[in-house]
């Protein structure tokens, strides 16, 4: 192990905490046809559980893509990514890549453009010809590719929230149900960072996603995994750890992985040898100022009234919110306005409510900083 802990990437190998459960049932999911639909909060795995469950899956029967929708801003980019994606990751050989264009995708005229490994990195741009079948050649390309090599074809799309920014999302998401719902051959397996937005996808019943698969909300990786994981990661490499200053990197961070990695990644190179408490007082202060600048614009979005509702959050209040000490501590006004307020945190994907109904932070290190940094703690 070259580092002990993985910052910024998605966990896999030895840096995976195991999520036996999540694994069993997503593979079960996708090796069986069953589309399926990944919500939770940003940074709790998603991605590395996608991608550990990708690399155990049987080559020889299944063929997996994974395909990135986060800069995609309208359609046209999304079927070159699409395209692009499909292609080279179901074939390894540039004739290969030419000839599945020529032919399943005859009403688009190719345009590769290679980097600095031709065999393995290129890009794909096109020219539209003009008739109705285009974009259905394309959303069809993974079923005709599965029927000519007779494999599962098994596609994973990342930050697939994205194409609510796109113009007519709505229409959009149409057209890609109407030809997915079709293909025996494939499965799809859909998630991102923006949980409401991925609820409303495949919750409304108004929206043409609606029950499309089978919806996975996983949840944060315990205490009892992350412990030993974070003392065994510093044993590893010559430095101490105890089990209580492990717990108090859980805590801190609210078990959310990739701040678990971070924060136990810091700790670990301001230690010597053995952990000080100092040590962990001293990363948690740097983590804080790390996310500073981040932290600091999303306040300045807000009012007067959602700042302090969030600073009710941070100081522990979970329900009760418009209790009367509560509303005159925090400033909060009525009743009315708490729900007004607690739907648009929710709506930008600052807080989310788990399954006992307690309003919690979807960026716990934020919750810190604002417990640290707000004037209304003073009064």
């Amino acid at each position: 192990m070259e580092n002990p802990f993985i910052i910024g990437k998605a966990a896999e190998g030895e840096y995976f905490i195991n999520r036996t459960e999540d694994r069993k049932r997503l593979e079960a999911n996708l090796t069986h046809g069953i589309n399926t639909i990944i919500i939770s909060p940003r940074r709790w795995g998603k991605t590395s559980l996608v991608k550990k469950v990708m690399s155990d899956i049987d080559r020889e029967k299944f063929i997996t893509v994974f395909i990135d929708v986060f800069r995609c801003k309208s359609e046209y980019e999304f079927y070159r990514n699409f395209a692009t994606c499909i292609i080279k990751q179901t074939s390894s050989k540039l004739d290969e890549w030419v000839e599945t264009v020529k032919t399943f995708l005859s009403g688009i005229t190719p345009k590769f453009s290679f980097g600095s490994d031709p065999l393995n990195d290129f890009s794909l741009s096109f020219e539209w010809n003009e008739h109705d079948d285009t974009e259905e050649e394309i959303l069809s390309l993974p079923q005709k590719i599965a029927k000519k090599k007779g494999k599962k074809v098994i596609v994973c799309l990342d930050e697939f929230q994205q194409i609510a920014e796109f113009p007519s999302s709505t229409d959009f998401q149409k057209k890609l149900r109407s030809v997915w719902q079709h293909q025996q051959d494939v499965t799809y397996c859909m998630f991102g960072s923006k949980k409401h937005l991925m609820e409303n996808f495949f919750s409304n019943k108004s929206m043409p996603f609606f029950k499309f698969g089978d919806m996975m909300f996983i949840r944060k990786i315990e205490k009892t995994e992350w412990i030993p994981f974070i003392c065994r990661n510093f044993s590893n490499t010559g430095k101490g750890i105890s089990e209580k200053q492990a717990e108090r990197i859980c805590n801190a961070t609210q078990c959310q992985s990739s701040y678990v990695q971070q924060l136990s990644w810091i700790t670990w190179y301001k230690a010597d040898g053995t952990v000080t408490e100092n040590n962990i007082e001293s990363a948690i202060d740097d983590l804080l100022e790390q996310n500073k600048t981040f932290f600091q614009m999303e306040i300045e979005q807000m009012t007067e009234l959602q700042y302090n509702f969030m600073n009710a959050v941070a100081n522990g209040v979970t329900q009760g919110f418009s209790r009367k000490n509560i509303l005159k501590k925090y400033r909060l006004e009525s009743s009315a306005n708490v729900q007004a307020i607690k739907k648009s945190m929710i709506n930008r994907d600052l807080i989310y409510t788990d399954d006992e109904g307690n309003v919690m932070f979807c960026d716990p290190i934020l919750g810190l900083w604002i417990k640290r940094n707000s004037m209304l703690n003073s009064d």
